[in-house]
């Protein structure tokens, strides 16, 4: 997943960053004022905006509003010092999904940025289960038939965000997008390197194929029974 932090306090965006990528294994870009993060989240996919309400140049409401306007779904969670009442109205109607109030405790913060992403997603658990592959999003855990699949980071990343995709195919743009943060290299073939390791991590030589390559199209994770018929070509 990829998330952008717009917050002018570059200790506490840097520790949230840091959190993010530690703890919930997402991409992370940072913003310090409003008008920079209006910038990124115009140009780039993300699957989570947390969003400080009192920035220089743009505050966090007028952000959230004209990003709304530009007819944006991405969840959006907002960290304010603020707690009054009309505050929160505020911020609701003009389309926050969510907010916190600093200080905050990391854990509940990364509770509720898990549980946006979910939501964003059309989910409201943390267990999905594809055939007989279960992944659990709180614990970063993925099991095959109950055996426990040890994957790396990006592996992880990977399935997470595909299985996210209910079984449609993302092509390599898209889910280099969600994956890496602003200075990815987009000419890498590694996303390729990621798919292979996981078909071989994953299906294990099992008749019932889950990670699928479709031709110059790109990739899915879904339920391939032997011998049932599909469109396209996928392998």
């Amino acid at each position: 997943m990829r998330v952008l932090v717009v917050d002018d306090e570059k200790r506490l965006a840097e520790n949230v960053a840091r959190t993010l990528r530690e703890r919930s294994s997402c991409a992370v870009d940072l913003a310090h004022d409003g008008s920079e993060g209006l910038f990124l989240a115009e140009s780039n996919p993300y699957d989570l905006l947390v969003l400080d309400l009192m920035l220089p140049l743009l505050s966090g409401l007028e952000l959230l509003k004209r990003y709304r306007q530009l007819g944006a779904k991405t969840p959006v969670l907002i960290l304010t010092a603020r707690d009054e009442k009309e505050s929160v109205i505020s911020l609701l109607n003009a389309g926050a999904d969510d907010y916190i109030c600093k200080p905050f405790d990391m854990g509940e913060f990364i509770a509720r940025s898990k549980a946006l992403i979910r939501r964003g997603k059309g989910e409201h658990s943390s267990i999905i289960r594809i055939g007989d592959l279960e992944l659990d999003f709180n614990r970063r855990r993925v099991a095959r038939k109950g055996i426990p699949i040890r994957l790396s980071n990006m592996e992880y990343r990977v399935v997470e965000y595909l299985a996210h995709c209910n079984g449609a195919t993302v092509s390599k743009t898209e889910l280099s997008e969600h994956l890496y943060d602003y200075n990815w290299e987009k000419f890498s073939n590694v996303i390729e390197v990621y798919i292979a390791a996981l078909r071989r991590k994953i299906d294990r030589g099992d008749a019932v194929k889950l990670i699928h390559t479709s031709r110059g199209m790109g990739y899915s994770l879904r339920v391939d029974y032997p011998n049932a018929e599909e469109g396209g070509v996928a392998k």
